[in-house]
């Protein structure tokens, strides 16, 4: 590959106490030579790797701000390259004018996500992993960025790898026996087969288990507040977001327009929607807000029902329920800080998730976060086994277990083991395209175009 230096701030672009600058390549070390001068007089590129000093940038003899040079020597480096990382001080101005002496003394600009790329093709990542990287940067809750760390570490690669190693270890077995007939090779038996096919599409469709709950805990929930006007969706809403989110006041159908905004409840996100009151208008404006309400419920992947427990159930209050169907809810009894004179059996009957609150004060938030993490079905998820982060890792799973799946039945409906061994090594094929080590360069490059520049 071409091993030209690359450059690029690697630290998020405005105000801050340091800049960094990574500079990556075979010549980054005569680069960065050219920008640093040193206190002690050392050069970079006679440094240890794993040492940093301390000197200067300047511009000719012009010195441009103090800075603390890192080296790191290929192979012991992120990339697998030389990398030079120049920490200076944080600011829009200096970091942009240091990244541009690194340039117009031979580094070129970084693309977008550069830095791992060359990680993954120097060996330092596979695929999997180096995905992770972006989805540690990403992470918006805790669940969310421990999963990444652990895909990261290699969780889903070690899961993957084992069974790669079974088909690879069958698919050897299968090709010996077949084609040296006359060597003392053991026999593959019919049964012996089936129970290893039978056992990697169970480990394949248990990886597939984890996809939904994986987006989950990484996108979110697609959540609507929902219910008629004056429940205190808009006091919810505000309670959720931890801010004056929503417009509160006494007057039915204050709100008329959807209010969005992602929060954090307990360790799930939500894509929270607070929606106009539903109910049966003459009001063109609200009427308009109550279409888009009704849609966003029937669209949704969670509904935040909201009762007034002050008031008895009306028949738009029943509507509700009734229009939940089957996508997830939580029927809210809101205002329990208020007599309670609502049919909570009635609420009941329709749904199974009921949770009693005082938006307005935040009694029974806690209860509320346990049920929606129930929901969710996060509760006892575990990302240490493995999990699938994203479209492409799924459909690679995908395409090895229908590969697998037609195998077994081929072997059951009596097919030789030639045509037989010919579906598992379809199955390795899509497992290594899942790890990288069998991917085309479209892929790749679709891969890494999602990365920030300077990662």
């Amino acid at each position: 590959m071409n091993n030209t230096a690359i450059a690029a701030i690697s630290t998020a672009q405005g105000e801050g106490g340091i800049g960094v600058i990574r500079i990556s390549g075979d010549n980054s070390f005569a680069i960065a030579d050219k920008v640093f001068e040193s206190i002690s007089g050392k050069t970079l590129s006679s440094m240890k790797g794993y040492t940093a000093a301390f000197g200067y940038i300047k511009n000719n003899n012009e010195k441009v701000d103090e800075a603390i040079a890192t080296v790191f020597r290929a192979p012991h480096s992120y990339t697998g390259e030389n990398v030079v990382e120049l920490s200076c001080h944080g600011g829009l101005f200096i970091t942009r004018e240091v990244l541009r002496l690194v340039l117009e003394n031979g580094a070129q600009p970084a693309q977008a996500g550069e830095f791992t790329k060359r990680a993954f093709l120097n060996g330092k990542l596979d695929l999997t992993e180096a995905e992770a990287v972006i989805d540690i940067i990403s992470a918006k809750s805790r669940a969310a960025a421990r999963a990444a760390i652990l895909a990261k570490d290699g969780a889903l690669w070690k899961k993957i790898t084992s069974i790669k190693s079974k088909l690879i270890s069958t698919a050897a077995h299968l090709s010996a026996w077949a084609d040296y007939p006359d060597e003392d090779i053991e026999e593959v038996s019919e049964d012996s087969l089936s129970l290893t096919l039978s056992e990697c599409i169970a480990e394949l469709n248990a990886l597939l288990s984890t996809f939904d709950k994986g987006q989950t805990i990484k996108e979110g929930i697609d959540t609507v507040i929902a219910g008629k006007p004056n429940t205190g969706k808009s006091t919810l809403m505000n309670l959720l977001t931890g801010k004056n989110r929503s417009i509160v006041t006494d007057i039915p159908g204050t709100t008329r327009d959807v209010i969005e905004e992602t929060v954090l409840v307990g360790d799930i996100i939500l894509r929270l929607s607070d929606t106009a009151g539903i109910r049966e208008t003459g009001d063109a404006v609200e009427k308009i807000g109550v279409d888009i309400a009704k849609n966003r419920v029937n669209t949704c992947g969670l509904i935040l029902a909201v009762f007034d427990s002050s008031k008895p159930l009306e028949d738009d209050d029943k509507a509700l329920l009734d229009s939940i169907g089957q996508t997830p809810a939580v029927a809210i009894i809101n205002k329990t800080d208020l007599e309670s004179v609502i049919d909570e059996e009635f609420i009941k009957a329709k749904t199974k998730n009921v949770v009693k609150i005082s938006a307005k004060n935040g009694e029974g938030y806690d209860d509320l976060v346990k049920i929606i993490t129930e929901i969710a079905g996060t509760d006892n998820f575990n990302a240490s086994e493995g999990i699938l982060s994203n479209e492409r890792q799924r459909l690679a799973v995908l395409k090895a277990r229908d590969s697998l799946d037609e195998t077994l039945a081929a072997l059951s409906a009596g097919m030789t083991f030639d045509a037989v061994n010919v579906g598992i090594e379809e199955a390795i094929e899509s497992i290594l395209e899942l790890t990288g080590e069998r991917v085309s360069d479209v892929v790749v490059d679709n891969v890494f175009h999602n990365f920030c520049v300077g990662k």
